[in-house]
This record gives structure tokens, C-alpha cells and sequence, in this order.
């Protein structure tokens, strides 16, 4: 006779109950400790693009010794300007042992956290890195490019580290900029943030400690000759060597760092024009995992340039402390 195994139950997680384990403190922190215990960047394999109908399919595999998992996503660029989220999906997360699945979580809240997690740990070792005459303080000024979820999201992410710090957001339509504004100040944990849209958004630009920008643009939002001395600026919004946030000009003036140096070279337009394949042999940008360690030098006088795209391994990271995080006795 045939033995059949009982099946294995394997766990739900909603989109409240992942936001509710996953804090932004808890996601930089678990991405902090998994690049120091020698987790790197530079092992995660590729994004799988495929065409879906009004956009695109996106799996995310990644793994490592305890856990495994891939994320299944889709792009729909028309659904901000229908009310609904640009990246919706789920997080299928497995046992590393015996590649039995053990849970599945709500997949756009999970990129709605880490993500700006991600982005807020390279902010935060740049900020710590900063040469003498250039430190930041809790209440730098800070300048978002972009309306949407990840907007919101950036600055509950950057409150982590500078909870005094005041915002501006420059958007490409004002009614969802006020739509942002009002949402944070009638939420009762940022209700006390300074959130604004700036007239003049050049004087905005030169006068902004950290610019961070999450946006669908596919040409430079400003010039980059206008970013203050010092000031740290983050870019996270498009993927694809044909799409970028940000110009050569602020790319050649600054200390550049990125998510990874595989996942730029392949997917990151905002260095596509200025690290042609001589540059990336022979002057590869520090990755995360530098920062976090500390094996990267800011100068004085120059701005910090950060840039990704999203990997695999991020969102490893994150689901398997929301997993942790409910399983713990």
C-alpha cells in the first residue's frame, strides 16, 4: 500500500497582517543584519519579465540557507490614473531544506514596505558615512519626486532615522500631491510631519539635504547641477537602461553607490550613459552590502548618489522575518 503524505497547511499572510509584523524600523533592520552576515547583492540572479495584458509579469526569485521564495508580480503603468496600485501580486515563500511552501504573503504591500526599506538603509549608511562639515542631523530637509504609494511610503520609512525631518513632493499632478499631503496629515502617526509642495521647485532642489525619487519617468526629472554640495540622493523608481530619474550631471559630480552591481549594470538607466563596460571592470560602484559594512568613502564637497531597482533577495529577507516574526515562540 502506498503511503500519501498529509498535506502540509501552509500560512496566510493579509496585507494588514504583513504591514502590521513588518515595520519599516524591523524591515531596515533585518536587511542591515542579513548584508552584514554576509549576504550579497551580487548572488541574486536576474528578474523574469514577461508581457501581460496592459503591462508586465514579474517573478522574483531568491534564496537562502534557512528560506527560499519567489514573488509574482504585475505592472499595470495605467492603474494610478485608475485608482488602483501600479504593482499588485504575492510572495510565495518556501523551506530551503525541503522547498515545501510554507506561506503566502500579500505581495504589493510587501514591495510597498521594502522597498523604501531598502532605499532608506542605503540613505541611512550615507548619512552615517558623511565626512566631517557634512553630517545630517534628525530634521534634514527632504524631497520627494513622486505622488503615489511609494511616495507615502518613503517618508514613513525615512521618519525611522530623521523623525524630525520636514518634507516637500514635487508631482506630476497636483491633485495627487494634495491627495498624499492630506493622507499623511490625517493618518495619526504622521500627523505632526511637515509636508508641503514647493513652488519653486528649483530652490526646492538646492535646498534639500536628501532628494529621494520614486516615479515612472523615463527622462531626468531636474538638473542635476542644482543638488546642493553634500546632499544625498537616492533614485528608485524605473527599471530599464532605456528609463531613468536622474542626469549625467549628477551622476559624474557624486559618490555613487548602488543596490547591486549586477542588477545596475543590467536594469539601471540612470547610469546607462556614464559607466559604459570599461568603467564597470574597471570602476564598479560600491554595492549595499559596502555601505553597510562601511567599505565606502563619502568627500566633502560632493553629493551621495544612490541608485536601484528592486531584487529578489530584499523581499527574501523581509517575508522571511514576517514569517519569523509570527512563527517565534
Amino acid at each position: 500500500m502506498t503511503h500519501t503524505p498529509a498535506p502540509q497547511s501552509i500560512d496566510f499572510f493579509s496585507a494588514d497582517e504583513v504591514r502590521e509584523l513588518l515595520t519599516f524600523e524591523t524591515a531596515i533592520n533585518a536587511l542591515e543584519t542579513a548584508l552584514r552576515d554576509g549576504l550579497t547583492p551580487e548572488s541574486d540572479g536576474p528578474r523574469l519579465f514577461a508581457d501581460a495584458p496592459n503591462g508586465e509579469f514579474l517573478l522574483m526569485p531568491a534564496q537562502s540557507a534557512t528560506f527560499s521564495g519567489v514573488k509574482a508580480l504585475t505592472l499595470a503603468p495605467e492603474n494610478p490614473d485608475r485608482g488602483l496600485e501600479k504593482i499588485q501580486g504575492l510572495y510565495i515563500l518556501y523551506s530551503s531544506d525541503t522547498l515545501a511552501p510554507l506561506a503566502v504573503m500579500e505581495g504589493s504591500c510587501l514591495t510597498a514596505i521594502r522597498t523604501p526599506s531598502a532605499t532608506l538603509t542605503a540613505v541611512r549608511q550615507l548619512a552615517r558615512l558623511a565626512p566631517a562639515g557634512a553630517e545630517l542631523g534628525t530634521d534634514p530637509k527632504i524631497l520627494i519626486f513622486g505622488a503615489g504609494t511609494q511616495a507615502i511610503e518613503h517618508i514613513r520609512a525615512a521618519l525611522v532615522d530623521f523623525p524630525d525631518a520636514s518634507f516637500e513632493v514635487i508631482g506630476r499632478r497636483p491633485e495627487r500631491v494634495k491627495a498624499l499631503i492630506d493622507t499623511l496629515a490625517t493618518a495619526p502617526e504622521t500627523s505632526h510631519v511637515s509636508v508641503t509642495a514647493p513652488s519653486d521647485h528649483e530652490a526646492a532642489i538646492s535646498a534639500a539635504d536628501i532628494i529621494l525619487t520614486m516615479t515612472t519617468a523615463t527622462t531626468p526629472l531636474f538638473d542635476g547641477a542644482l543638488v546642493a554640495p553634500n546632499a544625498i540622493v537616492a533614485a528608485v523608481g524605473t527599471h530599464g537602461l532605456d528609463a531613468r530619474e536622474i542626469d549625467d550631471a549628477l551622476v559624474l559630480r557624486s559618490d555613487v553607490a548602488v543596490e547591486g552591481r549586477g542588477s545596475a549594470r543590467r536594469e539601471n538607466g540612470n547610469l546607462a550613459t556614464t559607466y559604459d563596460d570599461a568603467k564597470w571592470e574597471s570602476q564598479p560602484p560600491a554595492n549595499l552590502q559596502d555601505l553597510v559594512l562601511g567599505n565606502f568613502t563619502r568627500t566633502l564637497g560632493r553629493p551621495a548618489f544612490y541608485t536601484g531597482v528592486g531584487m529578489s533577495w530584499e523581499d527574501l529577507v523581509c517575508a522571511s522575518a514576517v514569517y519569523t516574526a509570527r512563527t517565534r515562540p
